[in-house]
């Protein structure tokens, strides 16, 4: 791979290539076999190897063990599918959550004043073809199949944080643990219903608002940070934490005095998205989006409380004070993806 990975290494075990195993069921058959006729979801009574994040952990930990003896600097990257549809994991993961509680979506509806093709009706999740509902952004999904798939989600998380935690323990073993960055991050969040929607493809914050977790030498433990940042900012972040000079020319920035220092008043909290004709601006109380729609543009501004989710579009034309500040950094934002 010219200009990126040295080698890259991936175990497709039963699924045999990795685009099957990226859809994989237990049984080694994926949803391209099937011809789509297959669930959104599975509890199968197998080891974590049953699925193919399980392989993918033991891959690193061997690789881990491979880099740590030649005693010089290494970067691994390991990728993992779940909690990507389908929503499948092993039982004992789905054991760990009592289905009855699981809570509903906290905003199942959609944004008063929200324009409808800032959403969309859930065609990746419906395209599994053998769901117990279909839905929609005029059909939600019962309370019950919400649950359920709400369960599944969270099996998937916790399978995922098995392996996780697999790695970083392989590192402990190895008593590399106090000299090694981690960083775990998601590509992107996912609607479990908010909205009405269950997928990605949105600039709302739960398809946006992903996980970022970091641990590094000589940064302080157990920081909960809510401070605002972009995926753009982890490579000059790594950079900077490994002492290493940062290109010039990067549009993300290092927020690795952040990692000591959360209030650092100097950074800026401030956060672009771009999907289907929109643009979306996020700082610490608001969400500004601008949509292009068959020659219009049309406005969302939604401020954010206690519940994240955005609820109601409060965008007013006559807000001079707070238009002309998101304007300003909308045409920022174009010309930070433009340029």
């Amino acid at each position: 791979m010219p200009y990126s990975w040295d080698e890259m290494l991936f175990n497709p075990g039963k699924w045999g290539t990795g685009w099957n195993a990226f859809f994989g069921y237990s049984d080694g058959t994926n949803r391209q076999s099937r011809n789509k006729q297959v669930p959104p979801y599975e509890c199968a009574d197998v080891p974590d190897e049953g699925y193919p994040d399980g392989l993918t952990a033991n891959l690193a930990i061997d690789k881990l063990k491979e880099l740590s003896q030649k005693g010089k600097n290494f970067c691994l990257a390991v990728g993992f599918f779940k909690p990507h549809l389908p929503f499948v994991a092993p039982k004992k993961y789905w054991d760990l959550y009592e289905e009855n509680a699981i809570s509903l979506p906290s905003v199942p509806q959609i944004p008063k004043g929200t324009h409808r093709f800032a959403l969309h009706n859930s065609n990746e999740f419906n395209g599994y073809l053998k769901g117990d509902e279909k839905v929609s952004l005029d059909q939600s999904a019962s309370d019950a199949y919400s649950r359920k798939l709400r369960h599944a989600y969270f099996a998937c998380v916790s399978y995922v944080d098995a392996q996780v935690g697999k790695i970083l323990n392989e590192l402990k073993k190895l008593g590399q643990a106090d000299n090694t960055i981690v960083i775990v991050w998601g590509d992107h969040g996912w609607h479990l219903g908010e909205h009405r929607v269950w997928g990605k493809h949105t600039l709302m914050e739960a398809s946006l608002h992903s996980t970022l977790i970091i641990k590094a030498p000589k940064t302080k433990k157990n920081v909960k940070n809510r401070r605002i940042v972009s995926s753009i900012d982890i490579y000059p972040t790594l950079m900077d934490l490994c002492n290493l000079p940062i290109p010039e020319g990067l549009d993300g920035h290092s927020f690795a005095d952040l990692l000591n220092h959360p209030n650092n008043s100097s950074w800026t909290d401030l956060a672009y998205s771009y999907f289907n004709n929109g643009i979306s601006v996020r700082v610490p109380k608001y969400r500004f989006t601008s949509y292009k729609y068959k020659g219009e543009e049309f406005k969302e501004l939604y401020r954010f409380r206690k519940n994240r989710f955005e609820i109601q579009n409060i965008f007013d034309p006559k807000d001079y004070k707070k238009v002309n500040r998101f304007a300003d950094l909308v045409e920022k934002g174009r010309t930070f993806i433009y340029e």
